[in-house]
């Protein structure tokens, strides 16, 4: 079979408020270099890195002496620009992050098959926290964020100073959500079905998310060189 083309992108965004610079690898092995200055951020994008078996690199100078705001949704909007330059025309794969793949739907060539997976699913516990994620990379951005409403985006002083996750907060990781649907132009769907922990919530969303994505960018044997819609274009 001939090599296919790799799918990859680098993205560079400047404004007033950040500056950054994206490389990604769709068909990577998992590794990651990432500097956002947000630590607790810089780990979230290392685990979707792995998880969703991409290779990124992503540095990101933003304004943190106003807030993390900027930094994590402008992040958000370059990794989505990199993804939906990365995939190019579509043609090929899955496009939907959600369910099993069909017995056999995997052949040797396949990159799913040198990994050795079988089925793919977009649920993933940690600890007391159960999170789910399913998305659609069909062309229609949109977010639904849901099971969360009881956390408020509004953290005190003393969760503030516990660790990073709480200053993080919720309302930071719908930012980075709603900005890569918005520039990758995917039905992003992401729900808490239950959880308690700040930092186990937002890292089951974002290892759920990672699973998805990994789902949804797989190619697929069965319709290779042919675009997974009826309307002829994505």
């Amino acid at each position: 079979m001939a090599a296919m083309k790799p799918r990859q992108a680098k993205v560079a965004r400047k404004t007033r408020e950040t500056r950054i610079a994206v490389s990604l690898k769709l068909d990577g092995k998992g590794s990651s270099s990432v500097r956002t200055g947000i630590p607790f951020f810089d780990h979230m994008l290392t685990l979707f890195a792995k998880h969703a078996v991409v290779d990124l690199k992503l540095r990101c100078a933003g304004d943190l002496e106003v807030d993390a705001h900027h930094t994590v949704e402008d992040c958000g909007l370059a990794l989505g620009q990199a993804f939906t330059t990365a995939l190019g025309d579509k043609k090929g794969i899955r496009r939907y992050g959600a369910g099993f793949q069909p017995d056999g739907g995997d052949d040797a060539s396949s990159p799913g098959a040198r990994r050795g997976r079988r089925g793919y699913e977009a649920y993933v516990p940690m600890d007391e926290c159960l999170a789910r994620c399913v998305i659609d990379f069909g062309g229609r951005p949109h977010l639904v964020w849901r099971g969360l409403d009881k956390f408020s985006q509004k953290i005190s002083n003393a969760e503030k100073n516990q660790d990073m996750s709480s200053a993080f907060r919720f309302g930071l990781a719908r930012e980075f959500f709603q900005a890569f649907a918005n520039e990758a132009r995917c039905n992003l769907h992401l729900e808490l079905l239950y959880g308690d922990e700040p930092h186990h919530i937002v890292e089951a969303l974002f290892k759920a998310f990672a699973r998805a994505v990994d789902a949804a960018c797989q190619r697929d044997p069965r319709i290779a060189g042919r675009l997974p819609s009826t309307k002829g274009k994505l």
